[in-house]
């Protein structure tokens, strides 16, 4: 069924994980976000305006860049979490730009059993994003509730049913396995 993620045992501290994909960032992306926030600082869609300041061009929305490499953490994080605590020392030392790709990392900095949660455990990481340059652009520290194995929901289990029209679809005689 390929990776469904880690659950709560499988954490170690020290442990780092590359997340696998990065994301080219648009103008479409940045003009949606300020749009959808009603985030209303020129700085973010008024090229105009933007041309008169130190970077010369538009910033990217930075809770943009947050939802971004949280997002890209997930895969490794918290495919199987029960709740998001909090988002602390959010850091943005370099500025994203329509057309930067973005790549996350993120290290396990603890992980214990929850005292009023038997199901699950605290998770913390420490989550850094990065460009195609390889400059950061945003580290975060993020702790969650993560499920136990054998806790909490499981992906579907759903098997295709190949009636004679699927079949005639696909160009085949008989069920496949």
């Amino acid at each position: 069924m390929g990776w469904q993620g880690r659950y709560f045992e499988d954490f170690v501290v020290g442990d780092v994980y590359r997340h696998p994909l990065g994301r080219t960032v648009t103008e479409t992306d940045n003009s949606w976000l300020t749009l959808l926030t009603q985030n209303t600082a020129p700085l973010h869609f008024d090229r105009h305006y933007a041309a008169q300041t130190q970077w010369g061009k538009p910033l990217v929305d930075s809770t943009f860049t947050l939802a971004l490499v949280t997002g890209q953490s997930v895969t490794d994080i918290s495919q199987h979490v029960l709740a998001n605590l909090g988002w602390d020392r959010v850091r943005l030392p370099n500025p994203v730009f329509e057309g930067d790709t973005i790549y996350s990392r993120s290290e396990v900095l603890s992980a214990r059993e929850s005292a009023s949660r038997p199901e699950a455990g605290v998770v913390s990481v420490r989550t850094i994003g990065f460009n195609q340059e390889g400059k950061i652009v945003i580290t975060f520290e993020r702790t969650l509730l993560v499920y136990r194995r054998g806790h909490g929901p499981r992906f579907a289990d759903v098997e295709p049913v190949w009636d004679e029209r699927s079949r005639r679809a696909a160009g085949l005689d008989e069920e496949p396995t």
